[in-house]
């Protein structure tokens, strides 16, 4: 340690050779990156409004979830484990190989999920598309395994950057993501580099990220010369204490459903092609019984009027009591039987929903609570509770930023050591039994 607190002269020109070098490096990716996210997005959208305007065309969800099956089978080979394979090549040191074929079966894959109506998310096919193209240059480079690495978790915060508009979140993500309790200090300016440029170049084409806003603020609690001791405000920090407890719980239960979904449909189906079969027929018929196709696709924008979204629940009656149950449960079955896409966010649409609800029993702001949720189940799944905060604040703003700490962190206590990824690693427990 005393050799780097040592005066160098030398290291601020050794600083700006590393970091014009990882400029370098990290631009062909995240551009490559950019540019596949917004073909991604575009092609969501449209399919979406086919579906809406062809809804008899979720009546082949089962056939989709067999052909995905299919693609998987003859060209996928180890790219089947999506995100995770990912994580293992970071965690082994980058030794394990990342198909670039992994960016095009992600990408239709998902897209044809989302067009017969399978409820999933995005996030999932972004950080894919970005792990696979940085292992590609990462390759051509001939990068040791240390910068290697790198490169992987910059290709990761390109894709997540990229994909929700929110490039200080995706960069902290990136770092955050690998292990719980640990942050990869070694990769921050070049995640965020990434996440910034994949960003940038997403958005210089025709996309648009849905608007999100939060009208309160807390100092409406706080009150007129109060403060933050005020009563009302303390009231409002313990009922944001006990959603966070929520968020979390919720957000454990979906990992943990999503998980033994997918394990228990491979011990009782005896034939692999048979199983997204079941799980579409799954989704079909609890749609059905429900009476509404809300819970399908993205669910960011409500399919009609009076329908539940992510963007619905932020307003009073913009979702039903158990909006928050149905969406989990087709998600997990959707994404546990075969079918490709991202959880997050199905998470965000989860949280917003159970947020609103939580609102109306507790009686406090919706749209407050609705995007607490939004970003509190997002991270106890995933377990990144900085970057979940730092979404909030480039999402909704920093007027409530201290109560977007309380439920992340909360519910990323609450939501104990599992998580929706099953290669992100242990480092630090949250907490030690005695």
């Amino acid at each position: 340690m005393e050799e780097y607190l040592e005066p160098n002269v030398k290291e601020p020109l050794k600083v700006a050779h590393q970091v014009t070098r990882w400029l370098l490096l990290i631009l062909p990716v995240s551009i490559v990156t950019g540019c596949l996210v917004a073909l991604f997005l575009w092609l969501l959208e449209s399919v979406t409004h086919i579906r809406r305007a062809n809804l008899w065309i979720i009546g082949f969800l089962p056939v989709a979830g067999v052909f995905i099956y299919w693609l998987y089978s003859r060209y996928g080979k180890n790219t089947e484990a999506g995100n995770d394979l990912i994580l293992d090549a970071i965690h082994k040191e980058a030794k394990g190989e990342i198909p670039l074929r992994m960016a095009p079966l992600v990408l239709s894959t998902t897209v044809v999920t989302h067009l017969f109506g399978g409820s999933a998310g995005r996030e999932g096919t972004a950080i894919q598309m970005g792990g696979s193209v940085a292992d590609f240059f990462a390759k051509r480079y001939r990068l040791r395994r240390e910068d290697r690495r790198i490169l992987l978790m910059a290709g990761i915060a390109a894709g997540f950057g990229a994909v929700f508009g929110t490039p200080v979140a995706g960069a902290v993500f990136a770092l955050e993501v690998l292990a719980i309790g640990r942050i990869q200090y070694d990769a921050l300016l070049p995640c965020l580099i990434a996440s910034l440029v994949g960003d940038i170049v997403c958005t210089s084409f025709p996309i648009h990220h849905p608007h999100f806003s939060i009208a309160y603020t807390s100092h409406e609690s706080a009150g007129a010369g109060g403060g933050f001791a005020s009563i009302a405000f303390l009231l409002l920090l313990a009922k944001v204490f006990l959603a966070g407890a929520c968020f979390g719980l919720v957000s454990r239960f979906f990992a943990r459903l999503s998980h033994n979904i997918k394990q228990l449909s491979r011990r009782f189906i005896a034939r692999p092609w048979q199983i997204p079969i079941v799980g579409g027929l799954l989704v079909l018929g609890i749609s059905y019984l429900l009476g509404t196709t809300d819970y399908l696709g993205l669910g960011v924008y409500a399919s009609g009027s009076g329908g539940v979204s992510i963007l619905s629940a932020f307003n009073e009656g913009g979702a039903d009591t158990f909006s928050w149950f149905w969406k989990l449960l087709l998600t997990a079955i959707t994404l546990g039987m075969g079918f490709k896409g991202g959880e997050v966010t199905p998470l965000f649409f989860i949280g917003a929903t159970l947020g609103h609800t939580l609102a109306t029993v507790s009686g406090t702001p919706v749209d407050l609570f609705a995007g607490l949720g939004f970003i509190s189940v997002f991270a106890g799944a995933t377990n990144t509770p900085l970057a979940c905060v730092l979404m909030g604040v480039e999402l909704f703003g920093a007027g409530n930023v201290l109560l977007y700490a309380v439920a992340c962190f909360t519910a990323y206590y609450f939501s104990g050591h599992t998580g929706i990824y099953t290669s992100q690693q242990l480092a630090t427990p949250k907490f030690h039994q005695r």
